[in-house]
């Protein structure tokens, strides 16, 4: 593991932390100030501070007491200083002593060194929810062309839009 990834770790590490601490300034700490931050739920804070704001919040309300539990599943540099990061991370009640599977969520991160150290500068987080991908000769795919090829007979839908 090279001082980067150790590095990226840590961060990871006082991310958790700091929101297991329900501390919304040592969380905002691990973003650069324009950082974009996505939540589960699709919401969007564009900036540490609101994404601060956002935590101080919740770590005041729904989410008090909470601990963020998880790790990094991966680091990828792509540039000299630049990294995707890949982890797993779950909010943990205060009444609750295991993570319920349905709140499994995973992170992806975009990590930069910066002067101050490396922090994200990106975060979109979203649910582990797969969902089964139907075969192309499955009842479910043979609808959805059926109904697709009748969109088109009719004149209907976006296919008939194209140019």
């Amino acid at each position: 593991m090279t001082t980067d990834d150790r590095e990226i770790r840590d961060l990871f590490g006082r991310l958790m932390q700091a929101w297991t601490d329900n501390d919304a300034v040592a969380y905002g700490a691990c973003f650069t100030e324009d950082s974009d931050y996505v939540s589960y739920d699709g919401t969007r804070a564009i900036g540490r501070l609101d994404m601060q704001n956002a935590h101080d919040r919740l770590f005041r309300g729904v989410l008090a007491g909470s601990a963020l539990v998880g790790d990094v599943e991966s680091i990828r540099h792509v540039a000299t200083g630049v990294a995707i990061v890949h982890g797993t991370a779950s909010v943990l009640m205060p009444w609750r002593s295991k993570l319920p599977k349905r709140r499994l969520s995973r992170q992806t991160l975009v990590a930069v060194r910066t002067d101050r150290g490396w922090r994200f500068t990106a975060l979109h987080n979203g649910r582990v929810r797969p969902v089964r991908i139907p075969a192309p000769d499955s009842l479910p795919s043979r609808m959805a062309q059926t109904m697709g090829h009748a969109a088109r007979r009719l004149g209907a839908g976006w296919a008939t839009d194209r140019t």
